[in-house]
């Protein structure tokens, strides 16, 4: 395991302890599940962007104007 040393602003620091205790968890599990969250999004990002790639774009525009008809009228 790593130690890092983070320097925030301290009314963002403030902020996070205050979530955190919120929460009921340590600052440092609040910061380690707020970069789980930050890579898992990032990983989607990538796969969806590899993915979108090798896809055929006007299957997808299709599919994406079957979606605009269903919602249209809600």
């Amino acid at each position: 395991m790593t130690t890092l040393t983070l320097r925030l602003p301290d009314d963002k620091h403030n902020r996070l302890k205050a979530l955190a205790a919120y929460k009921k968890i340590s600052l440092n599990k609040l910061l380690e599940e707020i970069s789980t969250q930050a890579l898992a999004e990032f990983d989607t990002e990538v796969r969806f962007r590899a993915l979108a790639a090798s896809g055929n774009t006007e299957k997808g525009l299709a599919i994406l104007d079957k979606l605009d008809s269903l919602f249209e009228g809600k």
